[in-house]
C-alpha cells in the first residue's frame, strides 16, 4: 500500500470511528452555554493577571492551599498571588540571570530573548515556610529557597539569594525541554534532559540525605522521552514501600515490524532506592515501566491508538492510595488530529507491574512474556517489610543480589499494558475543532450520584466543561458539554491549569497571563425550572425560585426544594407543577413578518440551548391545524432559522419554532408570515403612465417635484392593513425621513465648517481670495 493510500485509510478509519462513537454516545457536541471573554468579564466570573511588567512568560504554577497563595514562575520572575483575587495583593521576586550567564549563553549561540534568561521550571513547597525554586539561569541552571513565612498572614516573599546552588540535574538547561518533578521528604525526583545540548534524558534524585541517583545511560530505559507528570502514590501504609510514578511519552523499542512508534508510559521507582553495591551503583535499581493503552475499536476490529500523552491529572479519592488517573492523549499521525481522555485505576497499574516482564530472545524474535525463573527479591520491588520481612538480609537495595539487579537492567519493560476503565476512552474528540492541551477534574456530588466534571484547556485559550455518563446496559458513553468559556481575549494556548475545590475556582495559565475562573454560574442557564434541569450541570439545581448552587444532603442550604436530574435531564418530571411559572418567566416571542412573492425570506429562530433540536410547524389558510414544515430545495433549515429561497403565496401562515431537548418541547417564537403579491409591489415601485419618473423615494420631497408629496411606504398599508398604522408610521418616519433629514443637515454642516475654516485660513495669510468662495458651497 502506498503512503497516500495509507493516509487515506487512516482518515477514513478515524471518520468511521468518530461517527461510530458519536452515534453510540448520543451526547450533543454543542455546549449548553457559550461565553466569550467579554461576557465572562462582565459577569464578574473571571479575573486576569498579566503582571506589572506586561508579560509573564509563564512556565510553572504551584497551588498552595495552606499558604492560600498561587505561586507563578516565569521569565526572571516569581509571583505570589492571592487565591481569592489573583490581580490584587500580589508580590514579586525579580530573579534574572547574571550578566556573565547571559553573555555566556549568547556566545554559545542561544537566542537572547527566548533562551538566555532565567526561566523558572521547578516550584515546590519544601516545608511550611519555604519553597524550592529552580530556574534555567540562561543555560546555567540554579536553585534557591524562597521564604514565604509559616502562616498566610506573615506576608513574607523573599528569595534567599545567598544560598543559590548549582541546579544541574535539578532543572533543565533548555527552557523549552520537557521536565516533570515532585518533592518527597525533602528530596527532588525529576525527569529531565540533564545536559546543555538536550541529549541525555534521565530521572534524577537530588537534595536531601540520600545519595544522588539517576537512570542508566541506556535507551531501553528512556528513549527521547517527553516528561509529562511525576507523583508520589503510596501502595500501602509502609512508608518504605512508597513509589514515585512518572508519566511520559517515548519512542518504543518493542514496536513490531521495525517501525519506530510512540508509546505513552507509566514508570515507577522506589523512594528508598539507593542503587546496588556492585551493579547499578548510584543508579536506579527498581525502575520499571509499562505502556498505557488508550484506543478505540473501529470497523473490522481495527484499533485506533492515542499514543501522545498531553497531560495527567490525579483525582484524589477517599483512599489516598488509590486515586483515579485521568490522562489526556492525542494521536501521533500527521494526517489527522484526534484526542481522547482515558481513566485508569491504580489497581490496574499495580497489576501490570506485578505481571510478567517483556522479553525478546534476539533481533529476529518477537517480544513475549518472560517465562523463565524470576530471581528473588522480585526485580522492581522496594526493600520494605512487605517484600523483605523482618529478619531478612535485604534491608536496602544495596543488599539485593547481583542477579536481581542484572535482571531489572535487561528487563525494564512489563509485558502487560494498562487498560483504562470500561476498556475505552471516557471522552473522544475527532472533529478537528479544538486542540486539547490541559485537563483537571472535579468529582461532584449530585442528586442522582457522583459525576466527574472535566475542565479541558485548548490551544485557543478556551476551557471546555464536560461531563461523561456511562450506560452500563448498552456499554456506551454519553458526552454532555456544559460550557465553552473563552478565557483569554486573544486566543493563546493554555499551558497549565490548577483546581481549587475549596474555593470553587479554576486557575488557567497561558504564557502571557493567568486567569481565575469560577467553576459555575448557575443563573446563566436560564430563569425557568426547565432551563435549569435541561442544563444537566451537577453544580446546579432548581430550588423553587431560581437555578442555584446544589448542596448535597447533610450540608446547609437555604432552600430544601431541589430539582435536578443529571443522568436523563428529564425536565418534564422534574419541573412538574412549575410549568406555569416557567411560562410566565419565558414568554413566547411573537412577531409579524412580511415577505414578497418570489423573493427570499428568513424566519429567524435561535433557541437558548445549542443542544436543542429545532422543529418548525405551520398553521395557514391552506391546511387545517399545525403541520410540521417539510423542507426541500426551496425551503431549508439553517442554524439561524427557516430560509425560503423563493416565496410562494401558499407559504403565508403562522410559523411556530419549537425546541426539543430530552423529550421536553417548548415554543421559542411564533412568526406570522404575510406574503405580498408581486403585482401589488410592482405597482408601488414602478412609475405610473402619467408620471415621468419612478417613485423610489420613501419620504416627502420638496413641492414641485414630479414624485408628488405622498410617501410611498403608505402604499404598503393598503396591502398589509391599518391595524398597526401608528407603529408603522413612527418606524418609517424615524428610519427613512428623519434619518435622511439628519444626514442631509450633517452634510451641509460639514461643508459649512470646511468653508469657514478656509476663510479663516485665508484671512490669517492676508489674502483676499476668500471672497471668491463659491456660493453654491454655502447654499448647499
Amino acid at each position: 500500500m502506498s503512503l497516500a493510500d495509507t493516509a487515506l485509510a487512516k482518515v477514513l478509519l478515524l471518520f468511521a470511528l468518530s461517527v461510530r462513537y458519536s452515534s453510540c454516545s448520543g451526547g450533543p457536541s454543542h455546549p449548553r452555554l457559550r461565553l466569550s471573554h467579554k461576557e465572562l468579564w462582565e459577569l464578574n466570573r473571571t479575573t486576569v493577571f498579566h503582571g506589572p511588567r506586561g508579560f509573564l512568560d509563564l512556565r510553572t504554577v504551584l497551588l498552595d492551599e495552606y499558604q492560600e497563595r498561587l505561586f507563578v514562575g516565569g521569565r526572571d520572575l516569581v509571583y505570589s498571588l492571592s487565591l481569592d483575587r489573583i490581580n490584587e495583593d500580589y508580590r514579586e521576586i525579580y530573579w534574572p540571570g547574571t550578566p556573565s550567564q547571559t553573555e555566556g549563553c549568547q556566545m554559545k549561540g542561544r537566542d537572547s530573548m527566548s533562551e538566555c534568561a532565567n526561566f523558572i521550571r521547578v516550584l515546590h513547597a519544601y516545608n511550611r515556610s519555604h519553597l524550592l525554586a529552580c530556574g534555567t539561569g540562561a543555560f546555567d541552571p540554579g536553585c534557591a529557597f524562597i521564604k514565604v513565612g509559616r502562616w498566610a498572614e506573615d506576608r513574607v516573599f523573599k528569595l534567599e539569594s545567598q544560598q543559590i546552588e548549582y541546579g544541574r540535574n535539578k532543572c533543565p538547561y533548555d527552557p523549552n525541554k520537557s521536565c516533570a518533578s515532585t518533592l518527597v521528604g525533602g528530596q527532588l525526583y525529576i525527569g529531565l534532559y540533564t545536559d546543555f545540548f538536550g541529549e541525555d534524558p534521565a530521572i534524577f534524585r537530588s537534595l536531601g540525605y540520600r545519595s544522588t541517583t539517576r537512570t542508566e545511560y541506556d535507551e531501553r530505559l528512556l528513549k527521547e522521552p517527553k516528561f509529562v507528570a511525576a507523583h508520589l502514590i503510596p501502595d500501602n501504609d509502609d512508608r518504605d514501600d512508597d513509589k514515585v510514578y512518572f508519566f511520559f511519552t517515548e519512542k518504543a523499542l518493542e514496536a513490531e515490524g521495525g517501525d519506530i512508534a510512540i508509546y505513552s508510559r507509566v514508570g515507577r521507582l522506589c523512594v528508598n532506592d539507593i542503587g546496588g553495591q556492585r551493579v547499578l551503583v548510584n543508579k536506579w535499581s527498581t525502575f520499571i515501566k509499562t505502556r498505557l493503552i488508550c484506543s478505540v475499536l473501529g470497523p473490522n476490529g481495527i484499533e485506533t491508538h492515542f499514543d501522545e500523552m498531553e497531560d495527567v491529572f490525579l483525582l484524589q479519592t477517599r483512599d489516598h492510595k488509590n486515586p483515579d488517573v485521568f490522562v489526556l492523549f492525542r494521536t501521533t499521525s500527521n494526517v489527522f488530529q484526534g484526542y481522547a481522555v482515558c481513566v485508569y485505576h491504580m489497581s490496574a497499574i499495580r497489576e501490570a507491574f506485578n505481571g510478567p516482564y517483556a522479553h525478546k530472545e534476539g533481533p529476529e524474535y518477537h517480544w513475549a512474556a518472560y517465562e523463565g525463573k524470576v530471581p528473588y527479591p522480585r526485580p522492581g520491588c522496594c526493600a520494605s517489610q512487605i517484600n523483605a520481612p523482618p529478619g531478612s538480609k535485604y534491608r536496602t537495595t544495596k543488599d539485593y543480589p547481583d542477579d536481581v539487579l542484572r535482571f531489572v537492567r535487561t528487563h525494564p519493560i512489563m509485558y502487560q499494558p494498562v487498560h483504562p476503565i470500561h476498556k475505552r476512552p471516557v471522552l473522544l474528540r475527532a472533529d478537528g475543532k479544538h486542540n486539547l492541551k490541559q485537563i483537571v477534574v472535579d468529582r461532584v456530588e449530585a442528586e442522582d450520584g457522583q459525576y466527574d466534571v472535566l475542565f479541558i484547556g485548548t490551544d485557543a485559550g478556551m476551557v471546555l466543561k464536560i461531563i461523561t455518563i456511562y450506560n452500563k446496559e448498552t456499554e456506551t458513553m454519553e458526552e454532555v458539554v456544559l460550557e465553552e468559556l473563552q478565557i483569554f481575549k486573544v486566543p493563546t494556548p493554555i499551558i497549565t491549569m490548577e483546581l481549587s475545590v475549596k474555593r470553587q475556582n479554576l486557575y488557567v495559565g497561558s504564557k502571557s497571563a493567568i486567569a481565575q475562573v469560577k467553576l459555575h454560574q448557575c443563573d446563566m442557564y436560564g430563569s425557568a425550572c426547565t432551563d435549569c434541569c435541561l442544563a444537566r450541570d451537577p453544580y446546579c439545581a432548581w430550588d423553587g425560585v431560581s437555578c442555584t448552587r446544589y448542596y448535597p444532603l447533610g450540608t446547609p442550604a437555604k432552600r430544601r426544594f431541589r430539582r435536578q436530574d443529571i443522568r436523563h435531564g428529564d425536565a418534564v418530571q422534574q419541573c412538574l407543577g412549575q410549568q406555569r411559572n416557567d411560562e410566565t418567566l419565558t414568554k413566547t416571542e411573537e412577531r409579524l413578518l412580511y415577505g414578497i412573492e418570489k423573493n427570499s425570506t428568513l424566519l429567524e429562530c435561535t433557541p437558548r440551548s445549542p443542544q436543542a433540536k429545532v422543529l418548525w410547524f405551520v398553521e395557514g389558510s391552506y391546511n387545517m391545524g399545525q403541520d410540521e414544515v417539510k423542507t426541500d430545495d426551496r425551503v431549508i433549515k439553517t442554524d439561524l432559522g427557516l430560509l425560503f429561497l423563493k416565496l410562494h403565496r401558499m407559504d403565508a401562515g403562522t410559523y411556530s419554532c419549537k425546541a426539543r431537548e430530552h423529550g421536553f418541547i417548548q415554543t421559542v417564537t411564533k412568526i406570522k408570515l404575510d406574503v405580498l403579491e408581486e403585482e401589488q409591489i410592482d405597482g408601488i415601485f414602478h412609475k405610473d403612465d402619467e408620471e415621468e419618473t419612478p417613485r423610489k423615494m420613501p419620504c416627502v420631497v420638496q413641492p414641485g417635484s414630479h414624485q408628488g408629496t405622498r410617501p410611498w411606504y403608505k402604499e404598503f398599508l393598503q396591502l398589509i392593513g391599518y391595524s398597526n398604522f401608528q407603529r408603522v408610521e413612527e418606524y418609517c418616519q424615524k428610519m427613512w425621513c428623519n434619518e435622511k433629514k439628519r444626514k442631509k443637515n450633517k452634510a451641509a454642516g460639514n461643508k459649512w465648517k470646511y468653508s469657514s475654516a478656509q476663510e479663516r485660513k485665508m484671512k490669517t495669510r492676508g489674502q483676499s481670495e476668500h471672497r471668491r468662495t463659491p456660493r453654491h458651497v454655502l447654499d448647499t
